[in-house]
């Protein structure tokens, strides 16, 4: 194919599958970019140890989120959701960031990337350096838990000590409201100032970039067509096809780790 023009790419949908092609198409797009937005859901990750919700045998299957609802009116089900909870935890305790996280968090400190807009609750992209201001969790974070009251952080440590010594879900030490880890469960409301924060970045940007993600879950699915809308180019970079592949100016389809793997050093 040769060097990697995007400019093409107000007229045709180009779908990408050859890994050095893939690699030099993202690197035009990136440096012809001031103000890229990285959008990241559990493909990003799945290298790392962490399982996808909805691949054949994911354990996220065997150990099911239980509602929001179910989880405030029944103190039984608030126990068992904390034994799931804990259960998923030692499958992946040993997790660490990859290369599609360090190649973000190469981004962001070169002054590329202004936001990473993430579903993942898995911490990775803090871990990998990117500073806690620059993620925007849609999702939450399943490495600490929260007051459902008072909003007082608790540590999973600490309430798991407690948890196997006694069979009880916690309750918070400040108000006794209930306590549960701080991820957004099944029904649950979206955290506002986190979505506010994810429109304000997406309509700001001129380089989107969708990674991991089926595009299914809304409204976090919404932010890609967002950014077209307000004229950003949007790239996917995916293993499977997504519902919103037709809209992106380009289409990468590989292994994630493998094409953001030059980005990452």
């Amino acid at each position: 194919m040769g060097a990697v023009d995007v400019d093409y790419l107000e007229a045709i949908v180009l779908i990408l599958t050859h890994l050095e092609e893939a690699r030099a198409a993202l690197r035009a797009a990136i440096e012809q970019s001031s103000s890229i937005v990285a959008f990241t859901g559990a493909g990003i990750s799945t290298e790392c140890g962490v399982p996808d919700f909805r691949s054949k045998d994911s354990p996220w299957m065997r150990y099911r989120p239980i509602d929001f609802d179910v989880f405030m009116s029944d103190i039984l089900m608030r126990e068992e959701a904390w034994r799931r909870k804990f259960a998923l935890d030692d499958i992946y305790a040993m997790a660490q960031p990859g290369r599609g996280h360090y190649a973000l968090a190469g981004l962001v400190a070169g002054g590329k990337a202004t936001a990473i807009i993430t579903q993942n609750i898995d911490n990775l992209h803090q871990v990998s350096g990117v500073p806690e201001e620059r993620i925007i969790e849609l999702h939450g974070n399943g490495s600490y838990a929260a007051c459902l009251s008072c909003g007082w952080r608790h540590e999973l440590g600490d309430i798991r000590r407690d948890f196997e010594a006694t069979g009880a879900a916690p309750a918070c030490v400040k108000c006794a409201g209930p306590v549960k880890p701080a991820t957004i469960s099944f029904g649950q409301a979206m955290p506002a100032e986190a979505v506010q924060r994810a429109h304000d970045a997406t309509i700001a940007c001129d380089l989107f970039l969708a990674i991991g993600s089926s595009l299914v879950v809304y409204p976090a699915a919404s932010f890609p067509s967002l950014a077209r809308l307000h004229r950003a180019r949007l790239v996917i970079l995916n293993g499977e096809p997504t519902p919103l592949d037709a809209e992106a100016d380009l289409v990468l389809r590989g292994d994630i780790g493998d094409i953001l793997q030059p980005f990452a050093a």
